[in-house]
């Protein structure tokens, strides 16, 4: 037959309704073997190709996981740590043989209505969100829904599922660290307090201070929003505070409180020691090599695909909620100045 053959000629050839056709290229049961073979026939003499969507939106199923990052997209392209997310995100979605759709948006402010109009579609078996503020509207958005989802990040809504890296203890790890090397001022540049991640990172710090019976104070603490400038800045209102060492929380934040720092004409760590949270590429790229806490990203978003998997084949009760450990990546930005204190490090 010349061009493209559709389900209704192929019907008309095997002389049943185009839904019988359906449900035969679909491998419904509740067909008759005579009526299967017309139709089967029919489609071996036409030469008839289903249409791979349509066909998988018939067995209720599109083969296709979204990922949701709200941020713009300037943003997401300016920062490493969600090309992490992505790799991890894609590689699972290869593994297990399905689709990766990922949905930036040009504004944050085009968000809400962006991902609207991906539910409405139907066109997503399940959705990854990457988690950014507490209030975020989006993750609302999909419980609503009723679409399987699973986010990149904790959350307080006993209702999601999530994969997230052990926050807290990665700062107490990070700033007991510090304690242990035989500083005593130490400072936080934390993310935004409005980011649960950035809080637990707070908490974590605060805590490790108290454990030592080192009071915390308010003058120690600034608040970045995770960007480079974000650190730079903070790391300037530190500066006159005189800390010993400061525990940032993000690499691309200590970057940032490293230039600060070069301005001043002070050096790290002779003059302020800095440990960093994440374990970037850039990270053992600065000067000098940034002592860090590694999170696990690409396993995380990988880890985020076989959970939502899971709640695809499972249904969404229990919620998982799934923690990967972190761990201390030692380099040269806070050692070498004072005396490894093992009373303190105990």
């Amino acid at each position: 037959m010349n061009g493209r053959v559709t389900l209704k000629q192929v019907s008309e050839i095997a002389q049943v309704s185009p839904s019988t056709v359906s449900r035969v290229i679909n491998q419904y049961p509740n067909v008759s073997d005579d009526v299967r073979e017309r139709v089967l026939q029919a489609v071996r003499e036409t030469g008839y190709q289903p249409n791979p969507a349509a066909r998988s939106l018939a067995r209720g199923k599109s083969q296709v996981l979204g990922l949701i990052i709200p941020k713009s997209a300037a943003s997401v392209c300016a920062d490493p740590f969600f090309s992490y997310v992505i790799q991890g995100v894609a590689a699972a979605c290869m593994r297990y043989d399905y689709v990766l759709s990922l949905v930036l948006f040009h504004t944050i402010e085009d968000e809400s209505r962006t991902v609207s109009h991906i539910l409405s579609q139907q066109l997503l078996d399940g959705v990854i969100i990457t988690a950014t503020q507490r209030d975020n509207q989006s993750v609302y958005q999909l419980l609503e829904s009723g679409i399987p989802f699973v986010l990149l990040g904790q959350h307080d809504n006993d209702q999601v599922s999530y994969v997230d890296s052990d926050n807290q203890s990665g700062a107490y790890t990070a700033v007991t660290y510090l304690l242990g090397l035989g500083y005593r001022r130490i400072a936080t540049i934390t993310g935004p307090l409005n980011n649960l991640a950035a809080v637990q990172r707070q908490q974590g710090y605060l805590q490790a201070l108290r454990d030592r019976d080192q009071l915390p104070e308010d003058a120690l603490i600034a608040v970045g929003d995770f960007t480079e400038i974000s650190g730079y800045t903070a790391m300037q209102r530190l500066l006159p505070q005189q800390p010993e060492a400061v525990f940032v929380a993000s690499d691309t934040m200590a970057q940032g409180a490293i230039r600060a720092v070069a301005e001043a004409g002070l050096r790290v760590p002779k003059d302020i020691a800095l440990i960093g949270y994440d374990d970037l590429p850039p990270a053992a790229q600065t000067i000098p090599p940034l002592t860090t806490i590694r999170q696990p990203i690409k396993r995380a978003g990988y880890t985020a695909v076989e959970t939502l998997l899971d709640i695809l084949a499972h249904g969404a009760e229990p919620p998982r909620r799934i923690i990967l450990p972190t761990e201390l990546v030692i380099r040269h930005s806070c050692d070498g100045v004072r005396p490894l204190n093992r009373e303190v490090m105990a």
